[in-house]
């Protein structure tokens, strides 16, 4: 059973960590692999250099639309791709445990799991601009917590 009083919150909660951590993760890219280093790395993937830096603008735009709640729901799903990235073209060879060599794929799958619960459970609490999804009236409910 899920507490209609204390959810938003716990999901405000959510939103905000999965936002913080793209910026987190963003920073990595600009301050200690540097912009030119990470798009380096990217062209030794395949990927053309200026799709490193698409990253690191989708990572924090991401995150800012989380953590001040605009849009939350559609964010959390424009950011599972990045994550889903990581795996496929990263982590998900270095095995599953995040402590391997060259990071295993536990955290980023976590995190994509965090997300998408997210996206299905609601803004949250304090969303400055909520998501345009249609609200459908479910029947029965207001009777069963009332």
């Amino acid at each position: 059973m899920i507490d209609s009083r204390t959810a938003p919150y716990g999901l405000f909660l959510l939103r905000l960590v999965l936002g913080l951590l793209f910026f987190a993760h963003a920073g990595l890219k600009i301050f200690v692999f540097t912009p030119a280093g990470f798009a380096h790395f990217f062209g030794m993937l395949g990927f053309p250099a200026w799709f490193a830096y698409l990253t690191i603008v989708w990572e924090i735009a991401g995150g800012a639309a989380l953590v001040l709640g605009v849009w939350p729901r559609l964010a959390a799903l424009a950011a599972t791709p990045i994550l889903l990235g990581a795996i496929a073209m990263v982590h998900g060879a270095a095995g599953f445990f995040f402590t391997n060599p060259n990071g295993g794929w536990e955290f980023p799958a976590l995190w994509v799991v965090g997300l998408v619960a997210f996206a299905l459970s609601g803004d949250g609490a304090f969303a400055l601009v909520p998501t345009p999804f249609p609200q459908q009236a479910r029947p029965g409910l207001a009777q069963r917590h009332a």
